[in-house]
Protein backbone atom coordinates (compact mmCIF):
# COMPACT_ATOMS: atom_id res chain seq x y z
CA UNK A 1 0.00 0.00 0.00
CA UNK A 2 1.41 3.42 -1.36
CA UNK A 3 1.47 6.42 1.51
CA UNK A 4 -0.64 9.40 0.64
CA UNK A 5 0.71 12.04 -0.81
CA UNK A 6 0.74 15.28 1.13
CA UNK A 7 0.63 18.28 -0.77
CA UNK A 8 2.98 21.33 -0.13
CA UNK A 9 1.15 24.84 0.49
CA UNK A 10 2.75 25.98 -2.23
CA UNK A 11 0.85 23.67 -4.47
CA UNK A 12 -2.96 24.38 -2.48
CA UNK A 13 -1.56 28.03 -3.36
CA UNK A 14 -1.35 27.12 -6.67
CA UNK A 15 -4.37 24.98 -6.59
CA UNK A 16 -6.42 28.21 -6.04
CA UNK A 17 -8.67 30.10 -7.99
CA UNK A 18 -7.27 33.04 -9.11
CA UNK A 19 -9.06 36.45 -8.85
CA UNK A 20 -10.83 37.45 -12.27
CA UNK A 21 -8.78 40.28 -13.73
CA UNK A 22 -11.20 42.33 -15.76
CA UNK A 23 -10.00 42.99 -18.71
CA UNK A 24 -9.58 46.67 -20.02
CA UNK A 25 -12.03 48.43 -22.09
CA UNK A 26 -10.88 50.70 -25.32
CA UNK A 27 -11.47 54.60 -24.22
CA UNK A 28 -13.85 54.66 -27.72
CA UNK A 29 -15.90 51.94 -26.32
CA UNK A 30 -16.56 53.70 -22.73
CA UNK A 31 -17.00 56.92 -25.08
CA UNK A 32 -19.75 55.82 -26.49
CA UNK A 33 -21.29 53.98 -23.47
CA UNK A 34 -20.93 56.95 -21.29
CA UNK A 35 -21.50 59.78 -23.67
CA UNK A 36 -24.81 60.74 -22.08
CA UNK A 37 -22.92 60.98 -19.05
CA UNK A 38 -20.57 63.31 -19.97
CA UNK A 39 -22.75 65.64 -21.73
CA UNK A 40 -24.79 66.28 -18.34
CA UNK A 41 -21.25 66.73 -16.74
CA UNK A 42 -19.43 69.07 -19.78
CA UNK A 43 -21.32 72.47 -18.28
CA UNK A 44 -20.06 72.12 -14.78
CA UNK A 45 -16.73 71.32 -16.27
CA UNK A 46 -16.54 74.22 -18.12
CA UNK A 47 -17.63 76.27 -15.31
CA UNK A 48 -14.98 74.71 -13.38
CA UNK A 49 -11.69 74.82 -15.79
CA UNK A 50 -12.80 78.26 -16.65
CA UNK A 51 -13.42 80.11 -13.34
CA UNK A 52 -11.16 77.13 -10.91
CA UNK A 53 -8.11 75.67 -13.16
CA UNK A 54 -7.20 78.23 -15.93
CA UNK A 55 -6.80 81.34 -13.65
CA UNK A 56 -5.15 79.54 -10.98
CA UNK A 57 -2.14 79.80 -13.52
CA UNK A 58 -2.31 83.47 -12.74
CA UNK A 59 -1.02 82.64 -9.29
CA UNK A 60 2.30 83.74 -11.61
CA UNK A 61 1.64 87.29 -10.23
CA UNK A 62 2.63 86.19 -6.85
CA UNK A 63 6.52 86.04 -8.26
CA UNK A 64 6.66 89.10 -10.24
CA UNK A 65 6.03 93.23 -10.06
CA UNK A 66 3.34 93.15 -12.08
CA UNK A 67 2.22 96.06 -13.93
CA UNK A 68 -1.39 95.37 -15.39
CA UNK A 69 -1.20 98.17 -17.85
CA UNK A 70 1.87 98.37 -19.25
CA UNK A 71 3.57 94.52 -18.66
CA UNK A 72 1.11 92.20 -17.82
CA UNK A 73 1.92 88.62 -16.89
CA UNK A 74 4.40 88.26 -19.87
CA UNK A 75 5.68 91.52 -19.27
CA UNK A 76 6.06 91.94 -15.91
CA UNK A 77 9.86 91.33 -14.53
CA UNK A 78 9.81 88.47 -11.40
CA UNK A 79 10.94 89.34 -8.08
CA UNK A 80 11.05 85.99 -6.70
CA UNK A 81 9.81 85.75 -3.26
CA UNK A 82 9.74 89.10 -2.06
CA UNK A 83 6.14 89.83 -1.90
CA UNK A 84 6.31 86.74 0.62
CA UNK A 85 9.07 88.43 2.34
CA UNK A 86 6.93 91.54 2.87
CA UNK A 87 3.58 89.56 3.87
CA UNK A 88 5.57 87.80 6.95
CA UNK A 89 6.95 91.54 7.91
CA UNK A 90 3.60 93.12 7.74
CA UNK A 91 1.89 93.40 11.03
CA UNK A 92 -1.41 93.59 9.48
CA UNK A 93 -1.08 90.51 7.79
CA UNK A 94 0.02 88.84 11.08
CA UNK A 95 -2.85 90.14 12.57
CA UNK A 96 -5.37 88.99 10.26
CA UNK A 97 -3.51 85.62 10.81
CA UNK A 98 -4.14 85.62 14.47
CA UNK A 99 -7.98 86.74 14.23
CA UNK A 100 -8.68 84.42 10.97
CA UNK A 101 -7.43 81.35 13.31
CA UNK A 102 -8.39 82.21 16.66
CA UNK A 103 -12.61 82.64 14.79
CA UNK A 104 -11.58 79.01 13.14
CA UNK A 105 -10.71 77.13 15.98
CA UNK A 106 -13.69 78.93 18.20
CA UNK A 107 -16.21 77.97 15.40
CA UNK A 108 -14.74 74.77 15.37
CA UNK A 109 -15.56 73.69 18.62
CA UNK A 110 -18.97 75.94 19.23
CA UNK A 111 -20.15 75.95 15.71
CA UNK A 112 -19.00 72.30 14.20
CA UNK A 113 -21.18 70.64 16.42
CA UNK A 114 -24.20 72.23 16.34
CA UNK A 115 -25.52 70.69 12.86
CA UNK A 116 -24.81 67.27 14.47
CA UNK A 117 -26.90 67.91 17.39
CA UNK A 118 -29.72 69.46 15.35
CA UNK A 119 -29.76 66.60 12.90
CA UNK A 120 -30.08 64.62 16.26
CA UNK A 121 -33.15 66.30 17.16
CA UNK A 122 -34.47 66.35 13.81
CA UNK A 123 -34.37 62.60 13.35
CA UNK A 124 -35.76 61.66 16.90
CA UNK A 125 -39.23 63.77 16.07
CA UNK A 126 -41.89 60.85 15.71
CA UNK A 127 -44.50 63.50 14.12
CA UNK A 128 -43.70 64.00 9.95
CA UNK A 129 -45.38 67.11 10.35
CA UNK A 130 -43.41 68.59 13.11
CA UNK A 131 -40.17 67.55 11.74
CA UNK A 132 -40.85 69.31 8.07
CA UNK A 133 -41.67 72.51 9.66
CA UNK A 134 -38.75 72.83 12.39
CA UNK A 135 -36.40 71.33 8.49
CA UNK A 136 -38.19 74.51 7.24
CA UNK A 137 -37.95 77.03 9.87
CA UNK A 138 -34.34 76.22 10.55
CA UNK A 139 -33.57 75.73 6.52
CA UNK A 140 -34.64 79.28 5.87
CA UNK A 141 -31.83 81.55 7.52
CA UNK A 142 -29.44 80.22 5.41
CA UNK A 143 -31.22 81.59 1.82
CA UNK A 144 -30.89 85.12 3.26
CA UNK A 145 -28.07 87.38 2.62
CA UNK A 146 -25.42 88.28 5.08
CA UNK A 147 -26.68 92.09 4.55
CA UNK A 148 -30.15 90.61 5.63
CA UNK A 149 -28.49 88.88 8.49
CA UNK A 150 -26.61 91.72 10.01
CA UNK A 151 -29.23 93.80 9.63
CA UNK A 152 -31.43 91.33 11.80
CA UNK A 153 -28.69 91.48 14.23
CA UNK A 154 -28.62 95.41 15.00
CA UNK A 155 -32.39 95.32 15.23
CA UNK A 156 -31.69 92.50 17.74
CA UNK A 157 -28.64 93.36 19.84
CA UNK A 158 -27.97 96.72 18.67
CA UNK A 159 -27.84 99.79 20.59
CA UNK A 160 -31.33 100.80 19.64
CA UNK A 161 -32.44 97.12 19.06
CA UNK A 162 -34.92 95.28 21.11
CA UNK A 163 -32.63 93.61 23.59
CA UNK A 164 -31.58 96.64 24.93
CA UNK A 165 -35.31 98.16 24.94
CA UNK A 166 -36.07 95.38 27.14
CA UNK A 167 -33.28 95.91 29.44
CA UNK A 168 -33.57 99.98 29.82
CA UNK A 169 -37.42 99.28 30.62
CA UNK A 170 -36.54 97.12 33.42
CA UNK A 171 -33.80 99.48 35.13
CA UNK A 172 -30.46 98.20 33.28
CA UNK A 173 -27.98 99.14 31.07
CA UNK A 174 -27.76 98.58 27.35
CA UNK A 175 -24.89 97.30 26.03
CA UNK A 176 -24.08 97.77 22.11
CA UNK A 177 -23.08 93.88 21.02
CA UNK A 178 -23.25 94.86 17.46
CA UNK A 179 -20.18 97.35 17.94
CA UNK A 180 -17.88 96.00 21.41
CA UNK A 181 -14.82 94.54 19.77
CA UNK A 182 -14.13 92.61 22.85
CA UNK A 183 -17.64 90.25 22.07
CA UNK A 184 -16.80 89.90 18.23
CA UNK A 185 -15.98 86.52 18.49
CA UNK A 186 -19.62 85.66 19.90
CA UNK A 187 -21.15 87.79 17.77
CA UNK A 188 -19.90 86.34 14.33
CA UNK A 189 -20.15 82.66 15.98
CA UNK A 190 -23.62 83.42 16.70
CA UNK A 191 -24.84 84.70 12.68
CA UNK A 192 -23.05 81.93 11.49
CA UNK A 193 -25.17 79.47 13.82
CA UNK A 194 -28.49 81.15 12.88
CA UNK A 195 -27.80 81.24 9.22
CA UNK A 196 -25.64 77.97 8.06
CA UNK A 197 -26.13 75.16 10.69
CA UNK A 198 -29.82 74.39 9.53
CA UNK A 199 -28.86 73.96 6.16
CA UNK A 200 -25.43 71.96 7.34
CA UNK A 201 -27.72 69.49 8.76
CA UNK A 202 -29.28 68.41 5.79
CA UNK A 203 -25.96 66.41 5.17
CA UNK A 204 -26.19 64.71 8.86
CA UNK A 205 -29.99 63.63 8.49
CA UNK A 206 -28.84 61.91 5.23
CA UNK A 207 -26.34 60.14 6.82
CA UNK A 208 -28.87 59.02 9.97
CA UNK A 209 -31.74 57.60 7.24
CA UNK A 210 -28.83 55.20 6.02
CA UNK A 211 -28.35 53.58 9.14
CA UNK A 212 -30.33 50.39 9.05
CA UNK A 213 -33.61 50.77 11.58
CA UNK A 214 -32.71 47.32 12.18
CA UNK A 215 -30.04 47.93 14.49
CA UNK A 216 -32.19 50.34 16.72
CA UNK A 217 -34.63 47.20 17.18
CA UNK A 218 -32.23 44.50 17.95
CA UNK A 219 -30.33 46.72 20.66
CA UNK A 220 -33.67 47.72 22.26
CA UNK A 221 -34.42 44.46 22.59
CA UNK A 222 -31.10 43.89 24.23
CA UNK A 223 -32.08 46.67 26.70
CA UNK A 224 -30.29 49.34 25.34
CA UNK A 225 -31.67 52.86 26.30
CA UNK A 226 -31.77 55.65 24.08
CA UNK A 227 -28.66 57.03 25.30
CA UNK A 228 -26.20 53.85 24.27
CA UNK A 229 -28.21 53.84 21.21
CA UNK A 230 -26.78 56.71 20.71
CA UNK A 231 -23.48 56.12 21.17
CA UNK A 232 -23.55 52.86 20.01
CA UNK A 233 -25.01 52.69 16.96
CA UNK A 234 -25.76 56.48 16.36
CA UNK A 235 -22.46 58.30 16.39
CA UNK A 236 -20.76 55.76 14.74
CA UNK A 237 -22.97 55.25 11.91
CA UNK A 238 -22.32 58.91 11.24
CA UNK A 239 -18.86 59.02 12.00
CA UNK A 240 -17.58 58.58 8.72
CA UNK A 241 -19.69 61.95 7.41
CA UNK A 242 -18.29 63.46 10.39
CA UNK A 243 -14.80 63.37 9.61
CA UNK A 244 -14.73 63.81 5.91
CA UNK A 245 -16.71 67.59 6.81
CA UNK A 246 -14.23 67.86 9.88
CA UNK A 247 -11.60 67.38 7.23
CA UNK A 248 -12.80 69.88 5.01
CA UNK A 249 -13.58 72.29 7.80
CA UNK A 250 -9.63 72.40 8.37
CA UNK A 251 -8.52 72.73 4.96
CA UNK A 252 -10.93 75.72 4.71
CA UNK A 253 -9.04 77.20 7.89
CA UNK A 254 -8.07 80.34 6.28
CA UNK A 255 -11.47 81.19 4.84
CA UNK A 256 -14.18 82.25 7.41
CA UNK A 257 -15.96 84.38 4.88
CA UNK A 258 -15.39 87.99 3.48
CA UNK A 259 -19.19 89.71 3.76
CA UNK A 260 -20.29 88.78 7.04
CA UNK A 261 -16.46 90.71 7.85
CA UNK A 262 -16.46 93.51 5.72
CA UNK A 263 -20.28 94.80 6.65
CA UNK A 264 -19.06 94.78 10.25
CA UNK A 265 -15.62 96.57 9.84
CA UNK A 266 -16.49 99.55 10.67
CA UNK A 267 -18.36 98.70 13.48
CA UNK A 268 -15.89 96.67 15.45
CA UNK A 269 -12.25 98.11 13.65
CA UNK A 270 -10.27 96.41 11.73
CA UNK A 271 -8.22 95.02 15.12
CA UNK A 272 -11.28 92.97 15.74
CA UNK A 273 -12.40 91.57 12.04
CA UNK A 274 -9.42 91.97 9.79
CA UNK A 275 -9.40 88.41 8.39
CA UNK A 276 -8.02 86.46 5.61
CA UNK A 277 -9.67 87.89 2.17
CA UNK A 278 -10.79 91.23 4.26
CA UNK A 279 -6.46 91.78 4.40
CA UNK A 280 -6.26 91.03 0.50
CA UNK A 281 -8.72 92.90 -0.25
CA UNK A 282 -7.83 96.04 1.80
CA UNK A 283 -3.83 95.52 0.98
CA UNK A 284 -3.98 93.96 -2.52
CA UNK A 285 -7.03 94.85 -4.47
CA UNK A 286 -7.95 97.96 -3.75
CA UNK A 287 -4.71 99.51 -3.66
CA UNK A 288 -3.80 97.75 -6.87
CA UNK A 289 -1.15 95.82 -5.86
CA UNK A 290 -2.55 92.87 -7.09
CA UNK A 291 1.20 90.69 -6.86
CA UNK A 292 0.94 91.51 -3.21
CA UNK A 293 -2.98 89.95 -2.96
CA UNK A 294 -1.95 87.51 -5.22
CA UNK A 295 1.44 85.89 -3.06
CA UNK A 296 -1.73 86.21 0.00
CA UNK A 297 -4.15 84.33 -2.00
CA UNK A 298 -1.50 81.92 -2.99
CA UNK A 299 -0.35 81.47 0.33
CA UNK A 300 -3.67 80.65 1.84
CA UNK A 301 -4.08 78.04 -0.80
CA UNK A 302 -1.02 75.97 0.09
CA UNK A 303 -1.61 76.51 3.84
CA UNK A 304 -5.19 74.87 2.83
CA UNK A 305 -3.54 72.00 0.77
CA UNK A 306 -1.03 70.88 3.86
CA UNK A 307 -3.79 71.57 6.09
CA UNK A 308 -6.21 68.93 4.07
CA UNK A 309 -3.33 66.20 3.56
CA UNK A 310 -2.44 66.37 7.43
CA UNK A 311 -6.15 65.71 8.32
CA UNK A 312 -6.69 63.13 5.88
CA UNK A 313 -3.47 61.29 6.77
CA UNK A 314 -5.13 61.50 10.23
CA UNK A 315 -8.42 59.94 9.37
CA UNK A 316 -6.31 57.26 7.83
CA UNK A 317 -4.65 56.85 11.13
CA UNK A 318 -8.17 56.52 13.01
CA UNK A 319 -9.65 54.23 10.06
CA UNK A 320 -11.60 56.12 8.13
CA UNK A 321 -11.18 56.71 4.38
CA UNK A 322 -11.18 60.64 4.81
CA UNK A 323 -11.44 62.37 1.66
CA UNK A 324 -9.59 59.64 -0.40
CA UNK A 325 -7.84 56.84 0.06
CA UNK A 326 -4.94 55.41 -1.88
CA UNK A 327 -6.49 51.78 -1.83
Amino acid sequence: MTAPTVESPAAKAGDAPKRAVKPKVHWRTRLRRDWPLLLMAAPMMILVWGFWWIPTLGNVVAFQDYKPYTGGIFGSRLVGFTHFQMLFSDPEFMRAMVNTLSITAFQLVFYFPVPIMLALLMHSLVSAKLRSLLQSVVYLPYFFSWVLVIAIFQQMLGGAGLLNQLLRAGGFEGVDWMTDPDTFLLLVTSQAIWKDAGFGAIIFLAALAAIDPNLYEAAAVDGAGRWRRLWHITLPGIRPVIVLLLILRLGDALNVGFEQFFLQRSAVGSQASEVFDTFVYYSGIRTGDFDYGAAAGLFKGVVGLVLILAANKAAHMMGERGVYSKS
